[in-house]
């Protein structure tokens, strides 16, 4: 028997893994328009390029006329996704989760047709849940099942608490597909068992299962662990064009092909091509980086701005020239300590902040480093030049 050609939605390597294959490819062959779901948790104010992987897979959705509903997790985020966490998250105070959620989205618009998708806070139903729906909720999982998930059977075995109600979040995300009707959940690999729980409860209710999609994690920026907010080891979306280009070209040698794979449109003849030529000998990675840099971003803010970073990022870092827009921040004092300099100028939140960055000898003022964070700075009738790592520059001025 001849098998059914696999939908050109699915031929991409956005996609790791799907279930069901054969459930999800029969309702593309027939045509059926889809309710896919994305969720996301405002844990901080940015998305990333690890979160694009899944909404640029989720675009080729919507391009197929399918429907997006991306889900901000408002209500789950003051639990906070236990996936992949040795311990328990600090619970967010409400005021800090509305604040993110107002970024993501505009951050969302960079990627998807914000117009024809549907965007919802899962406070919409959780919050009008009450105790004794809570209890009904419950009443549909095992503590067995909830327990078979890695991250809680590695806190187990090394005696790590596991908080009450972080048992609860796999349910709540679940709920949100029982809410939307959804046809399809989106996510990385690591929040299958929360997707697959969606399928269980539609299951328990007599709904029809949703398929789970899951896409590869993005390796971030310190080279070994998924790219997080919480690790800080992230490229925004909502980033400026020098600081997206700047950080791409950090990025370890080895990770080049993952980000040309998962954060660009090139072909996979083009991809599998970056692979070997990275392997010559004659090659220089720098060249590769910042033709990766380039190209991702103009993805997230076009072309010519892109030109504009590279000429930036050449100019400032491999010449080590000062760039000539360099902003000017007035200040009141005429002599002030290093570390309040770079409080007042705005290159530090704090005088923790300017003082960890200064021991780490991350400042300079007019090229000189400063290692003292008590250190005497006089303006001067021209201002001092101040450099806060290799990025960042402000001239400050009485």
């Amino acid at each position: 028997m001849k098998k059914a050609p696999t939908p050109e939605i699915l031929a991409t390597r956005l996609l790791q893994d799907v279930v069901v294959r054969a459930s999800l490819e029969k309702k593309l062959l027939e045509g059926k328009k889809l309710r896919v779901k994305l969720g996301m948790d405002p844990t901080a104010p940015d998305l990333h390029l690890g979160h694009a992987v899944a909404l640029r897979l989720l675009k080729r959705f919507q391009d197929a006329g399918h429907t997006i509903i991306f889900i901000i997790g408002d209500y789950t985020a003051r639990i906070g996704d236990p996936s992949g966490k040795s311990k328990t998250r600090p619970q967010l105070d409400p005021a800090a989760i509305d604040a993110n959620a107002k970024t993501y989205f505009k951050q969302v618009g960079k990627v998807l047709d914000v117009s024809r998708a549907e965007i919802h806070y899962n406070s919409e139903w959780l919050s009008k849940l009450g105790f004794e729906d809570l209890i009904k909720l419950a009443g549909q999982f095992t503590v067995a099942r909830i327990l078979e998930r890695d991250d809680f059977a590695k806190r187990l075995k090394t005696n790590t608490e596991i908080s009450c109600h972080e048992l609860l979040y796999p349910m709540m995300q679940a709920q949100d597909s029982v809410a939307i009707e959804a046809d399809v959940e989106v996510g990385g690999t690591d929040q299958t068992f929360n997707m697959l729980a969606g399928r269980e409860l539609q299951k328990k209710l007599g709904l029809p299962e949703q398929d789970v999609i899951t896409v590869p994690l993005l390796v971030g920026l310190d080279g070994e662990q998924k790219m997080s907010k919480s690790l800080n080891n992230y490229i925004g979306l909502a980033e400026s064009a020098e600081d997206m280009y700047g950080k791409l070209m950090s990025i370890p040698d080895r990770l080049l092909p993952q980000y040309f794979a998962l954060c660009t449109n090139m072909t996979d003849a083009e991809v599998e091509n970056i692979g070997r030529v990275l392997l010559a000998d004659d090659v220089n990675p720098r060249d590769l980086k910042m033709q990766l840099a380039k190209t991702v971003t103009a993805l997230y803010h076009d072309e010519k701005v892109a030109e504009g970073a590279e000429q930036h990022f050449v100019k400032v870092f491999q010449r080590k020239e000062i760039p000539e827009d360099v902003p000017v921040i007035h200040v009141k004092k005429e002599t002030l300590l290093a570390s309040d300099l770079l409080v007042a100028t705005g290159l530090a939140v704090s005088k923790t902040e300017a003082r960890r960055l200064i021991e780490q000898k991350g400042m300079k003022v007019d090229g000189v480093v400063i290692t003292d964070p008590n250190m005497s700075l006089a303006i001067g009738k021209n201002g001092v030049l101040i450099q806060k790592g290799k990025r960042h520059f402000v001239r400050a001025m009485k």
